[in-house]
């Protein structure tokens, strides 16, 4: 039986450039969650409003009747309104066990012993959630766009609203970021994610429920700031130049919104640690 050599060898693959470790993470984490029956079916049930809101545009366009349907802004912002429950129930799936189950796993000291920093963890990790969360957000709406451009064979809508664009992308962009900084935080202060997703759920619909007491007591919408669903409402409304549906001011709004990224980020940065070892 021959004995190999078993001696000191050069590396002779490739060395992947450094800053680059995020992405290994993000697609590992994209084709698990893709490599799951239900939650394709999920982002599948999340597109059903588009195909409504097709046939709509396409009947306002080609059927005289059917002229009032002919989309506005409002649609636009009404389209994204409709899609946050989607958007909640594709952030407790697929984000509330980001961190959690690597927690339970012992799995981050084993990603941190490599050459990965912590930033290049969670942007991993915040790269995946916010890739679906786009996809049932953002580039719904924008195809809703293109395709009204292809029904009604002009740009008439398009140029008399220049603004709707640069307003989806934005407020896209600003619901995501806040929606998966906060999730992944909380993700990271337990090792179950059945519990994060309840914490989540709780974090929604208690600061929703004590508006609605305070509301109820006052009459007085200023206190929508205790809510992050109804600031990132008024920031929607504002930045489609839409009349504000709440009395809190829109840097108000915007504030607390920067308030709770920014809470994330010190959580993150606090839990999202490798062990030490003192010698």
């Amino acid at each position: 039986m021959p004995i190999h050599d078993q001696g000191y060898r050069r590396y002779a693959g490739t060395r992947a450039p450094l800053g680059r470790a995020w992405a290994v993470i993000a697609k590992t984490g994209v084709r698990t969650l893709l490599g799951r029956k239900a939650f394709v079916g999920l982002l599948l049930l999340a597109w059903f409003p588009f195909f409504v809101r097709a046939v709509q545009i396409y009947a306002a366009a080609n059927l005289p009747q059917a002229a009032f349907l002919a989309p506005t802004p409002e649609m636009f912002r009404q389209f994204l309104e409709q899609q946050e429950i989607f958007m909640f129930f594709v952030t407790v799936y697929a984000g509330a066990g980001l961190i959690a189950n690597d927690r339970r796993a012992n799995a981050l000291q084993i990603y941190l012993s490599k050459p990965l920093t912590r930033f290049e963890y969670v942007a991993g990790k915040l790269a995946v959630l916010a890739a679906f969360l786009l996809l049932v957000s953002w580039v719904p709406a924008t195809v809703l766009l293109l395709v009204q451009i292809m029904f009604t064979g002009n740009f008439e809508f398009f140029t008399a609203n220049l603004h709707l664009f640069p307003a989806i992308t934005l407020f896209s962009a600003i619901q995501v970021a806040t929606v998966s900084s906060v999730m992944l935080a909380l993700s990271s202060l337990s090792n179950s994610s059945r519990y994060v997703g309840v914490l989540y759920a709780a974090l929604v619909f208690f600061t929703q429920a004590m508006y609605g007491v305070l509301f109820a007591f006052t009459r007085n919408s200023s206190y929508s700031f205790i809510s992050m669903p109804f600031n990132l409402g008024q920031a929607g409304d504002f930045i489609f130049r839409l009349p504000l549906r709440y009395h809190t001011p829109v840097p108000v709004a915007f504030l607390m919104i920067g308030i709770a990224i920014a809470l994330s980020a010190a959580i993150l940065e606090r839990r999202v640690r490798g062990v030490e070892v003192v010698v």
